[in-house]
């Protein structure tokens, strides 16, 4: 990847999306064209430190592909989709999440540029059948909810095709960090729990109710944006990178490991409390999340992660007290 190519990102206002530019931009990377749907929450607020050539709505860019900006793009990272697990309408998540991704994927294997998506490890359902990425167990996946199904469906339509020879994708584990205010309930554990913290001074998490999990021992595969997207960085500048790959840290970590940082961030004593989970929720949790990362190892990977502690210190302390975005800190 050449400072003056043309990269294309879905999605770009969202979480891993904006922190992919930045981390374009921090390789000076600036011929970027964003796509998104802003709407009417404050994801916008993600792009103002950001560099980048031109922004176009997520609904009008078929009819710009044919333009000379968009003929020249060279690099396609699509992180857009609706990913709340909650979603209840299917037909808008086939639309969004699966046929989008299939036309997008379409027009850029006939321009014979790269292309890198966004899974899921919602894909892998409870876990049960294991969370191997390699495309021989994609059939074994069992989503819980239709988030996860139309994310999986892309993958099983990508491997039919044999697209999966050619492209990457992504399924990115429990992702957290700055610019995810936008999120609503979908935010992170620690946005929600700092904001929880400084009010009443306590956080409240699920019990568990399976009987191999203590309350607040659920386990999940937390993993830091900025480390998502130099793993992203990584796979999609290597030539030899094709199919999917997990993105994530490796390490189950339990919730109570996940927010105690907190508390020692804000200088407070940890002061935890635990509550039913509805019920709408308990058939399809996850108990337990770990990404099999041998196969990012195998492209090369040995960048380092930030332990669990160091990124949530750092988020809380460098993004969320000062309300700050990725761009507006000062990086080493």
């Amino acid at each position: 990847m050449q400072q003056n190519d043309s990269i294309l990102v879905t999605g770009a206002a969202g979480l891993i999306g904006s922190a992919l530019v930045w981390a374009l931009n921090r390789r000076g990377c600036h011929n970027i064209i964003l796509t998104d749907r802003l709407g009417s929450d404050e994801r916008w607020r993600n792009l103002v430190p950001l560099r980048f050539a031109n922004y176009i709505h997520a609904d009008h860019l078929w009819e710009q592909l044919d333009t000379p900006a968009l003929s020249a793009v060279r690099w396609v990272f699509h992180l857009g989709a609706c990913s709340t697990t909650t979603e209840k309408d299917a037909d808008f998540l086939m639309d969004n999440n699966f046929r989008y991704t299939r036309r997008l994927a379409e027009w850029a294997l006939a321009g014979q540029r790269r292309f890198v998506y966004a899974s899921s490890a919602a894909t892998y359902g409870n876990g049960e059948a294991g969370m191997d990425d390699g495309a021989e167990h994609l059939h074994a996946c069992r989503p819980l909810n239709m988030y996860g199904y139309s994310k999986h469906l892309f993958d099983l339509h990508a491997h039919q095709r044999g697209w999966l020879d050619h492209i990457i994708g992504l399924k990115y584990f429990n992702i957290f960090g700055p610019n995810e205010d936008h999120k609503g309930d979908m935010r992170s554990v620690v946005h929600k729990a700092c904001g929880q913290i400084r009010q009443t001074g306590k956080v409240s998490l699920f019990r568990s109710h399976h009987p191999d999990f203590r309350d607040g021992e659920q386990q999940r595969d937390f993993l830091y944006v900025k480390d998502a997207v130099a793993m992203t960085l990584h796979l999609a500048t290597t030539p030899s990178a094709v199919g999917i790959y997990n993105i994530g840290s490796g390490i189950a970590a339990t919730w109570i490991e996940l927010v105690t940082p907190i508390f020692d961030s804000l200088k407070l004593p940890a002061n935890i409390e635990f509550i039913d989970m509805p019920d709408a929720l308990r058939g399809k949790y996850q108990y337990h999340t770990c990404a099999n990362t041998r196969r990012l190892l195998d492209s090369g990977w040995s960048g380092s992660s930030h332990p669990l502690a160091g990124a949530v210190r750092d988020y809380v302390t460098n993004y969320l007290l000062p309300d700050r975005r990725l761009g507006d800190v000062p990086e080493p």
